[in-house]
């Protein structure tokens, strides 16, 4: 496979950032005191919660002016990225265009590129593991060699927006199947972080039979304001 170098930099009208990490409950307790210490809010305000498993694969921004698919970026060193669109139009699961009422007028939609386990066993001799098949393919000069690779896409965010309805990440999510976009299946809705544990307690026992990789869990405040 020949990867190439020659992909344009495009700055991100939205820096792709880093997640924050924890990794016991007790940095959930910490997590959650802060987002009540920035809010000014007591103890007995109640958190909304997203919580999605995190996919191993490749981050990308898709830039969609008037329900159209126009330009598809890699999340590069997060203030910048690579231009990957016509890879990343080989796609199946990114909707070239979209016609539905509520789209919004501008908006890069985020998610993850990946390969399911399933599809890597026929790809086994020429990558190393499921992400590096989703890294190389997107970096290929030629998008038939990209073709040729089953990757799939899943939404979880977005960058900037012109036009969103959405006031909470379930509300989103809900618009993005919509949209035409796949979602990840295990997105829950939770309040309390005894809750948020037990998600993850059982997402673990899960995890063998997930047919995608994953490296942790995300857990969002449910409520965009």
């Amino acid at each position: 496979f020949k990867t190439s170098k020659v992909f344009k930099k495009v700055k991100h009208s939205v820096p792709m950032l880093y997640l924050g990490n924890a990794f016991d409950q007790n940095d959930l307790i910490n997590f959650e005191k802060k987002i009540l210490n920035f809010l000014n809010k007591d103890k007995n305000f109640k958190i909304v919660y997203s919580s999605e498993p995190k996919i191993d694969g490749i981050s990308a921004s898709l830039i969609y002016r008037n329900g159209k698919f126009v330009t598809g970026l890699s999340r590069g060193d997060g203030k910048e990225g690579e231009d990957i669109t016509e890879n990343l139009k080989t796609i199946d699961d990114i909707p070239h265009l979209i016609k539905s009422k509520n789209f919004p007028r501008e908006i890069d939609i985020r998610g993850e590129v990946f390969s399911q386990n399933s599809d890597f066993e026929k790809l086994k001799n020429k990558f190393a593991n499921p992400r590096n098949a989703a890294s190389g393919s997107l970096r290929q000069k030629d998008p038939k060699e990209t073709k040729k690779i089953p990757l799939k896409f899943i939404a979880y965010t977005f960058g900037y927006e012109k036009g969103l309805k959405a006031t909470s990440q379930d509300e989103y999510l809900k618009n993005l199947k919509e949209w035409g976009f796949k979602t990840n299946p295990l997105n829950k809705t939770l309040e309390k972080i005894e809750n948020l544990m037990t998600n993850y307690h059982e997402i673990e026992k899960k995890r063998g039979d997930i047919d995608f990789d994953i490296d942790g869990i995300v857990y969002k405040v449910n409520d965009f304001q």
